[in-house]
């Protein structure tokens, strides 16, 4: 399954740590969501609709309320990168 390069990008930034944390309305729905680093800065190409392709994808998961990580069909899905530091 191919996914685009704005999904390899976040897949890629979680796998090196990152994290994909949401927030709730009222009505115990999906009101935001915020991707960070893994040093604790916000990247900003994720949106609601981006979360829902990764999670539709079963890319991203979250473990006991936690923050969304990556899940090992993630990994399979990234294909690999030089980190560029």
């Amino acid at each position: 399954m191919d996914i685009s390069r704005i999904e390899q990008r976040i897949l890629h930034l979680l796998a090196q740590g990152g994290r994909i944390e949401i927030e709730k309305n009222e009505k115990k729905r999906i009101a935001s969501v915020k991707c960070l680093t893994r040093d604790g800065w916000h990247y900003p190409g994720v949106d609601l609709d981006m979360f829902r392709k990764l999670k539709r994808k079963k890319a991203v998961s979250s473990s006991g309320g936690g923050p969304y990580r990556i899940t090992r069909r993630g990994l399979e899905l990234v294909r690999s990168e030089l980190d560029n530091r």
